[in-house]
C-alpha cells in the first residue's frame, strides 16, 4: 500500500478547514438565534450534514463551539480594521474610516452584534475564557492610539480623550442602530437600517466622532 503523499496531506486538511469552518457558520447562526441555552448542537450537525461527534472532535464540546464562534465573529472586524492603511491618511480621514468600516461591518453582520447581546446577558461568562480575545482588542486600540496621537500633534485632536472613549463612541452608535432596529421602528415607525438613510447615518457617525475630538 502506497504511503500518503505530501498532496493527500494537503487536501485532508483542506477538507477539515472547510468542515471546521461550516460548523462556525451554521454555529453562530443558532448561537445568534437560540441563544447559548437555546442553541441544539445536534441541530447544528443536521445542518452542516456532519455529526455530533465530530463537532466535538473539532470543538470539544458546546461551551468551546460557542467560544469559537465567538472568537470568530470578533476576529473578522480586527481582521478588517487590520487592513486599514491609517498611516496613509490625515488623522480626521482615518478616524472616519475605521468608523465607517464598523458601521458597514455592523450592518452586514446581524448575528455578530446578537452573539455579542446574547454574551452580555451571561456576563460575559464565556467571554472571558477566551485565550484569544485579549490578543485581538490590543491591536484595535493602537490603531486609533496611533491616529489620536497624529492628530493632537496637528492640533486638530482634543487631549482629554482616549482610545477606548472613540472605540465606545463608534461602537455604541453602530450597535444602537442594528441591535435596536425593531423597537425603534416600533416605537418611531422609522427603520435605522432603511437604505435611503443609510448615507445620512454614516456620515453622521463620522461627523459626530470628529466633532467630539475638535479643539475646542
Amino acid at each position: 500500500m502506497a504511503a500518503p503523499t505530501s498532496d493527500t496531506g494537503a487536501i485532508k486538511q483542506r477538507d477539515a478547514d472547510r468542515t471546521r469552518a461550516e460548523i462556525l457558520r451554521v454555529a453562530t447562526e443558532e448561537f445568534a438565534d437560540k441563544g447559548y441555552a437555546g442553541a441544539r448542537v445536534d441541530e447544528i450537525a443536521a445542518r452542516t450534514s456532519t455529526t455530533k461527534r465530530m463537532i466535538y472532535y473539532y470543538f470539544s464540546g458546546k461551551e468551546q463551539l460557542y467560544l469559537a464562534a465567538l472568537e470568530n465573529a470578533y476576529s473578522v472586524i480586527r481582521g478588517l480594521e487590520s487592513q486599514v492603511d491609517v498611516e496613509a491618511l490625515e488623522p480626521a480621514e482615518a478616524i472616519r474610516k475605521l468608523a465607517e468600516l464598523t458601521f458597514d461591518h455592523h450592518e452586514s453582520h446581524p448575528d455578530f452584534l446578537r452573539l455579542v447581546s446574547i454574551e452580555n446577558i451571561h456576563r460575559a461568562e464565556h467571554l472571558t475564557k477566551s485565550d484569544l480575545l485579549p490578543g485581538l482588542a490590543g491591536p484595535a486600540v493602537e490603531v486609533l492610539e496611533g491616529v489620536l496621537r497624529r492628530g493632537r500633534e496637528a492640533g486638530q485632536f482634543r487631549d482629554d480623550v482616549d482610545a477606548l472613549d472613540v472605540h465606545m463612541m463608534i461602537s455604541s452608535f453602530c450597535v444602537f442602530r442594528t441591535a435596536n432596529r425593531y423597537t425603534f421602528q416600533a416605537i418611531f415607525q422609522r427603520d435605522l437600517l432603511d437604505p435611503q438613510r443609510r448615507d445620512h447615518y454614516r456620515r453622521m457617525l463620522g461627523d459626530m466622532v470628529l466633532d467630539f475630538l475638535s479643539r475646542t
